[in-house]
């Protein structure tokens, strides 16, 4: 499972979505990244793969970043999400 997550403005808290595979992962940043740069405010309705009844629409222009990471199979350890030096 892969999670494709977004930190929108004056928000503690990002919102994240949930790509059974790699390429749809990143098919969404693509589209996210696509839709920031454009400079225009863009509605993007996004679902999550996982529970496809949660389901967010939000503004472009309130995304201040996305990324992508590989959920891990246990809770705990494995890889963390943004760029660390600890794996």
């Amino acid at each position: 499972m892969y999670v494709v997550e977004l930190s929108l403005r004056l928000s503690p808290m990002p919102i994240a979505v949930e790509r059974k595979e790699l390429e749809a992962a990143r098919a969404l940043y693509g589209e996210v990244r696509q839709a920031m740069e454009s400079g225009h405010p863009k509605l993007l309705d996004l679902s999550c793969e996982k529970d496809e009844n949660k389901q967010v629409s939000l503004l472009s222009s309130e995304i201040l970043a996305v990324q992508t990471y590989e959920k891990s199979a246990g809770g705990g350890g494995g890889k963390r999400p943004g760029f660390s030096l600890e794996g």
